[in-house]
């Protein structure tokens, strides 16, 4: 059985590979929230237009859709700390090629969507190989509680990140924002590099191809699991065009810009702390059929946004949609790390991911041109109904429904 408890939670800190990646998602996470308000506000500065700035922002998804999955089987057949490592440092180049973009008056399209690809490739690198390092690291009887810890340290953050975000980008401009995002990516390098995991074994000797096929008929032997991805193809297009797009351009044509969207999403990151430190505790019986149930509450902030409530509303819908996101978050990594054979785990986590961002970049996209055509109302209408409406569907599925974790 899980140990659920806050106690149980917090020992954990006192493991050094846990206190140490509990500080690089710190470091990472918290200069990695400053970015999307950057680069949203840099581009609409830049230029004016939600097309230009959804092309830019969609890019790094589009680059993980390509490379996701060679990253799911880098990560299995080599070392999961190293993919990571090597991922952060992409990052930090990439981050600070953009940053001095912005600082010396060089942007353009162009070239902000090449160096967003090379964040994506980062992504895609980092993500599978994070998932598969957990188990690594821990105890089978520990994940849940160091799936909530490191999600805590992830959201809060996120939250104070988002809230500074949208201080610096105010005050100082997009192009120092994203200086202090690519330090942050070396100073997690270091961290993880640090890190002392327990042997990976390593899977029988086959070619990409066949790590691939092998990875698949895993994945689509689990209805529950290919099902809720295919519901989150769906959410995290909705989700990526609210908060890294439509939200920032609302705050900007309606309300009071970047500060009040670092505010927003600043409830957002609090949230998701909150939810971390609760998802120690809960163990439900039927953790799929409780954990869709609560992404129901992420339409929330794309209602509020729509009906321009005050901003303490959005906030507040912010805050709700955060909480209920990290319960999901860390019930269904558990659920992977514990039904899925470790030597699997990464490559089955790639096409997780992959299916998850899959129609971001045409979600985003199609969002810069509905606000320019539909308006942000029925923009955000649209987004509300992408999340309901799929969410619904997925807990008619038995196996969400009935699957447990025993």
């Amino acid at each position: 059985m899980i140990d659920g408890s806050f106690r149980a939670g917090f020992s954990l800190m006192r493991d050094p590979n846990i206190n140490r990646l509990f500080i690089a998602y710190l470091v990472s996470y918290g200069g990695t929230a400053m970015a999307p308000i950057a680069m949203a506000f840099g581009v609409l500065e830049l230029t004016g237009s939600t097309k230009d700035a959804a092309i830019v922002i969609a890019a790094p998804t589009l680059a993980a859709i390509v490379v996701l999955l060679f990253g799911g089987v880098l990560a299995d057949r080599t070392s999961r700390q190293k993919t990571i490592y090597w991922s952060e440092l992409l990052a930090m180049a990439a981050q600070a090629c953009l940053a001095a973009l912005f600082i010396f008056d060089l942007a353009s399209v162009p070239l902000l969507t090449f160096f967003m690809l090379i964040n994506g490739i980062a992504l895609a690198l980092h993500a599978p190989a994070a998932t598969g390092l957990i188990i690594l690291l821990v105890d089978k009887k520990d994940l849940q509680a160091t799936n909530a810890l490191l999600g805590s340290a992830r959201n809060g953050a996120v939250a104070g990140g988002a809230a500074i975000g949208g201080i610096l980008v105010a005050a100082v401009g997009a192009g120092w924002t994203l200086a202090i995002d690519a330090i942050s990516f070396g100073l997690s390098a270091i961290l993880v590099i640090s890190l002392r995991p327990n042997l990976q074994i390593q899977p029988k000797a086959a070619s990409v191809f066949e790590d691939l096929r092998l990875g698949w008929n895993e994945f689509t032997s689990h209805t529950w699991l290919w099902v809720i991805v295919a519901q989150f193809s769906l959410i995290v297009a909705a989700g990526q065009s609210v908060f890294g797009l439509i939200g920032p351009a609302v705050t900007r044509d309606y309300m009071g810009g970047a500060t009040h969207w670092g505010f927003i999403a600043s409830a957002f990151g609090v949230g998701t702390l909150v939810g971390g430190i609760l998802a120690m505790r809960i163990k439900p019986k039927y953790p799929m059929r409780f954990a869709t149930f609560c992404v129901f509450f992420f339409s929330g902030v794309s209602l509020a946004m729509a009906l321009l409530l005050p901003v303490y509303v959005i906030a507040a819908a912010a805050f709700i949609s955060g909480f209920s996101g990290q319960i999901f978050a860390v019930l269904w990594y558990t659920t992977l790390q514990m039904k899925i054979p470790g030597q699997m785990l990464s490559r089955v986590s790639a096409y997780d991911h992959l299916g998850s961002i899959v129609l971001a970049p045409l979600g985003i996209v199609a969002a810069g041109l509905s606000y320019e055509s539909l308006g942000f109302q029925t923009t955000l209408l649209i987004a509300a109904a992408i999340v309901i409406v799929p969410t619904t569907i997925a807990l008619c599925v038995r196996d969400v429904w009935t699957m447990t974790n025993e």
